[in-house]
């Protein structure tokens, strides 16, 4: 897919269904001159409902949708009928989307499975109609209960790509040949820095018709949690990773100083990054000789995992996707929880107020309930 279709953050404004009113009618007929009330109950408001979908995989179908509003509920009507209820509107999602308030930056919710439903913005309860309030003292009650106003909220969707292994080193690296050479994945690759502009997913095929996920983002350079490069942008897509595979290329002066860069990033941007498996991968190993590997195992601790690769000839592409596999399938890397922080409200984030809606409802005197004691929604 091309970089401008790939959309992983939103900003759109959602409001729910308000609740429709009660009904105030007293009912009469040719034969009943003063039945009573009877005067039905309000239909409820439309929730906004956020659904995780596998048909979807980036955010690119909400770039447009702006404004999302639920559809309010109809009043209540005579015979104590019930007014209908506003329709839902279900908004879907691809998996692995986070909601966080606009305004301030607080965490809302996560969809991380296909089919998954929350109800982000409940619609509001309809009002109860003036049957509910007669009694012996005001058996003609004329006053009914309004509907609960709705919800209005600015929201930013943020896509957290999930895969089980996320590639993470420094631009022409080689992360992008790699998943091209082990996947069916086609990222763009050329010779040049940050050629990989946004993240991409290769399946990689296993033994016994087995595979996994990995996920290939934009090259990370040193300061790329303070904003420099793209680094910034896409870090939150290794969030979810089950494990991280550092590719540092052979022919790097000091491989321990860019690992511990690529490290000290990771944590300055979530401390909880470094608690995940990491694999070191050493590549371009077609322009070392078996003396020079030997040299640069002794430099490298022997706490870390590693394996030296080449994606053009082959070597220890094997042997690298049994250790991915044996790592992965571990049960303290299979459970990925993520602990959502609030983030960040820049002045660039914050949109001009869209304009308020006019309201051409008619407005009456006898849905000020204030000076009825215990009809309002606080005290049901």
């Amino acid at each position: 897919m091309a970089s401008s279709n790939f959309v992983d953050y939103v900003k759109i404004y959602c409001r729910s269904g308000k609740g429709g009113p009660g009904s105030k009618h007293l009912y009469r007929d040719k034969l009943t001159q003063k039945g009573g009330p009877d005067g039905g109950d309000g239909g409820r408001g439309g929730h906004i409902i956020l659904r995780g979908s596998k048909n979807h995989w980036t955010l690119i179908h909400l770039k447009y949708a702006r404004n999302i509003h639920a559809e309010d509920g109809e009043g209540g009507a005579r015979s104590r009928s019930f007014g209908k209820e506003g329709a839902d509107k279900i908004i879907e999602v691809p998996c692995g989307t986070v909601v966080y308030d606009a305004e301030t930056g607080e965490y809302l919710c996560d969809i991380t499975e296909d089919g998954q439903e929350v109800i982000l913005f409940a619609g509001g309860r309809g009002g109860q109609g003036n049957w509910h309030f007669r009694t012996a003292t005001n058996q003609t009650p004329r006053f009914s209960q309004p509907g609960e106003p709705s919800i209005e909220k600015t929201i930013i969707l943020q896509l957290k790509v999930l895969a089980d292994v996320g590639l993470v080193g420094f631009p022409n690296a080689g992360k992008s040949t790699l998943l091209s050479v082990i996947s069916a994945a086609k990222p763009e690759i050329a010779d040049y820095p940050f050629t990989t502009l946004v993240p991409n997913l290769g399946i990689v095929a296993y033994r016994d018709n087995k595979s996994f996920v990995m996920a290939d983002i934009p090259g990370i350079i040193e300061g790329a949690a303070e904003g420099r490069g793209l680094g910034l942008r896409f870090l939150r897509h290794i969030e979810r990773n089950s494990i991280l595979l550092f590719m540092i290329p052979a022919d790097s002066d000091d491989i321990i100083k860019e690992f511990d860069i690529l490290l000290n990033e990771l944590k300055q941007y979530n401390p909880e990054l470094v608690d995940k498996q990491r694999i070191l991968a050493i590549t371009k190993c077609d322009l070392l000789d078996s003396e020079l590997m030997e040299e640069i195992k002794k430099l490298i601790p022997k706490d870390i995992k590693t394996v030296f690769i080449s994606s053009l000839s082959g070597l220890g592409l094997t042997e690298l996707k049994d250790l991915i596999w044996t790592e992965i399938n571990k049960e303290s890397n299979m459970v990925v929880e993520l602990k959502h922080r609030p983030i960040k409200v820049t002045y660039h984030d914050v949109e001009e107020e869209d304009e308020e809606l006019e309201d051409n409802e008619d407005e009456d005197e006898d849905d000020d309930l204030s000076k009825y004691k215990g009809i309002g929604w606080d005290e049901l």
